[in-house]
């Protein structure tokens, strides 16, 4: 499979995730956390989703598109784990959604990050709320969900916060 051909399927599996998710909390109250806004496109996307919720975005320097960047009462700018612990203080378990788009290309790299991000990002989530990454993430108090039809397990993982 070509580098195009790979990327193309882990956008869409991205997209079928966190459409997938977005349904599964309809009912749910919370905000939602975006990890890694890059361009943008995954965050305008949840915009598009999940109308009416407030989304925090975590991101060590904005190089988005300007239509596709957080309000700065938002966005956490810097390390995410610097980030997180104000964060959690300022705001609780009350999150319904959390994206974690932290791979790097270094795949050692980033499923450490992922690893060392987990603690924290449970610390924001309420009982029920899911967890969509392009990482492993594996903990207690999280359950594998299955994968959207069509998604190849390891392509991306969905977990919900028991």
């Amino acid at each position: 499979m070509s580098r195009l051909d790979s990327f193309i399927r882990r956008l869409e599996a991205q997209r079928t995730c966190l459409d997938h998710a977005a349904q599964l909390i309809a009912g749910m109250p919370g905000n939602v956390l975006e990890f890694g806004l890059g361009n943008g496109r995954t965050y305008d996307h949840l915009r598009s989703r999940l109308p009416g919720r407030d989304i925090y975005v975590f991101e060590r320097r904005v190089a988005a598109h300007p239509d596709c960047i957080p309000p700065a009462d938002r966005l956490f700018l810097g390390d995410f784990l610097e980030t997180l612990p104000r964060a959690a203080a300022q705001l609780g378990a009350h999150s319904a959604l959390a994206n974690l788009d932290v791979g790097t290309g270094d795949e050692a790299a980033s499923q450490a990050l992922a690893r060392a991000l987990t603690p924290w990002v449970l610390r924001l989530l309420r009982p029920g709320a899911m967890v969509v990454s392009d990482q492993p993430v594996a903990d207690p108090a999280l359950e594998a969900m299955d994968l959207p039809h069509g998604i190849e397990p390891g392509r991306y993982f969905l977990r919900r916060r028991r």
